[in-house]
């Protein structure tokens, strides 16, 4: 018998072991952000009465930072997890993206404001600078404005469990000891 005969099934083989350890190692549902330990800076407009927020405003304490919409139907469903984050004091930035003013601010009126500081991002340019996909998105940053993790989609019970409190945990404690 001819060796090379058995070369394309043992290539093939082991390619496919390399794919399949490949996937098992990757979360589908995660989405890393290349800007992880960065801090993007924010460029927004007012939204409602309050003042446009400021890249001063994403340091001096854990935050989270939400995307959302009004004419998306993932941040209405993620909207009771927010409510139950503000309501247990973690402070939220809430960024309203390519949206009408009139239609966010209803929105708000109609399931509650969660959002301690508030802006809109009519051009989407600060999406763009966080790397967006699309809305809802969420982002925890550390007291120094630093990314933690991102999620890309809304927030669920297993996600706010398994992802969102543990980088909640994890943006307490100052980077020189992490």
């Amino acid at each position: 018998m001819k060796p090379l005969l058995f070369l394309p099934p043992v290539l093939f083989a082991g390619l496919a072991a390399a794919f399949y350890v490949g996937m098992m190692r990757t979360d589908p549902d995660g989405l890393p952000t290349a800007l992880a330990g960065q801090a993007p800076s924010i460029a927004l407009s007012a939204l409602g009465d309050a003042p446009a927020p400021t890249n001063a405003d994403l340091r001096g304490g854990v935050k989270l930072v939400n995307f959302w919409a009004s004419w998306c139907a993932p941040c209405r469903a993620e909207h009771p997890m927010l409510e139950q984050l503000a309501a247990e004091g973690v402070e939220i930035v809430g960024i309203n993206y390519k949206d009408q003013p009139d239609n966010a601010l209803g929105f708000l009126a109609e399931l509650g404001d969660p959002f301690a500081i508030k802006g809109a991002d009519a051009t989407g340019r600060t999406g763009l600078d966080w790397g967006l996909y699309g809305v809802p998105e969420t982002f925890v940053l550390d007291a120094d404005g630093r990314i933690v993790t991102r999620l890309a989609g809304p927030i669920t019970a297993r996600n706010l469990e398994d992802m969102i409190r543990p980088a909640l945990e994890q943006a307490q404690v100052p980077q020189n000891v992490r």
